[in-house]
């Protein structure tokens, strides 16, 4: 929580302290004049009372002012607040993707993921799927019907081909709308050898506010090599990084299908979530003023007040 007048804290403490010093010596002045003219049996019942009404009003108004100090300071608070937004989720289909460093294979594992991020994802969002291999391609447009997405997951094609993230990205983006919470997930596991380049089309998502988290599944040095080919299925992290840097997402490494799983998961609940910054004055200030009438209502009525 930040505060935009925190010399109103300090004043508020100041009030406080000095109201709840002159209650305690009123309350002992009064005490004093009331024992004086009293008997013993009421003295003993006097000071073998537990619960001081008077105690209590005073400090429930002490709490009060200093809320009242609090509403003043201008608190602020930076909250998670629920978006219905738009996520496209870019999933790698090239041959690559046949690999079975992540079981069963890791063509397998990021369908298995991606079903995960749609029964996570908050009602309401609209969620749409795009493959990619030598081309993209979209498979389901965004929609909010999560029955008609898990039915679209049976059309990802099969792992085949070269790896065009550029192309993917750019598909992606010309499926969001003009506005609101926009967010393109990102899941491959190779290095872009065709199409556009995406360290170039990245930057310019970004500056218009579309959001890119990246997800590197595999292994390097795994020895797991492409299908049909002699080359090595390897992960380009250093260009993943830079990815989801440039459009003000987060890079994560996926070595297993649990972890990917994990991954999928934790960016059901953040795509769909904004942080704002909240004016909490209007809060405090009722609810301190409420008690502090309260308490003063108390203590008329106990007589403790004039």
């Amino acid at each position: 929580m930040t505060f935009s007048h925190p010399f109103w804290l300090l004043l508020g403490a100041l009030l406080g302290a000095g109201f709840a010093i002159a209650l305690a010596r009123g309350l002992r002045r009064g005490r004093a004049a009331l024992l004086a003219y009293s008997d013993l049996p009421f003295l003993v019942a006097a000071t073998g009372a537990r619960f001081d009404p008077a105690r209590a009003i005073g400090i429930v108004t002490v709490l009060a002012l200093f809320g009242l100090a609090v509403a003043l300071a201008g608190p602020r608070a930076t909250i998670a607040m629920p978006v219905h937004g738009t996520v496209i989720l870019c999933v790698d289909t090239s041959g690559s993707m046949r690999a079975t460093d992540v079981t069963p294979s890791r063509a397998e594992a990021a369908t298995a993921a991606v079903r995960t991020f749609i029964d996570a994802v908050g009602e309401g969002t609209r969620v749409g799927v795009v493959a990619f291999a030598g081309a993209a391609g979209v498979v389901a447009a965004p929609t909010a019907d999560k029955d008609a997405l898990r039915d679209a997951l049976a059309r990802i094609p099969p792992p085949n081909g070269g790896t065009a993230i550029g192309d993917a990205v750019a598909a992606a983006a010309g499926q969001l709308p003009s506005g609101g919470r926009r967010t393109i997930v990102l899941i491959t596991d190779g290095v872009n050898n065709s199409g556009a380049d995406p360290l170039a089309v990245a930057p310019q998502l970004g500056a218009n506010g579309v959001e890119i988290d990246t997800i590197g599944i595999g292994t390097n040095d795994s020895g797991q090599l492409i299908p049909g080919t002699g080359e090595e299925a390897s992960l380009d992290e250093e260009a993943l990084r830079e990815i989801a840097h440039d459009a003000h997402g987060t890079y994560a490494r996926a070595a297993d299908a649990g972890s990917l799983r994990g991954r999928l998961d934790a960016l059901a609940q953040t795509t769909t979530r904004e942080q704002k910054k909240v004016d909490l004055a209007l809060p405090f200030a009722v609810v301190a003023g409420a008690i502090l009438l309260a308490a003063v209502a108390a203590g008329m009525l106990a007589g403790r007040f004039p």
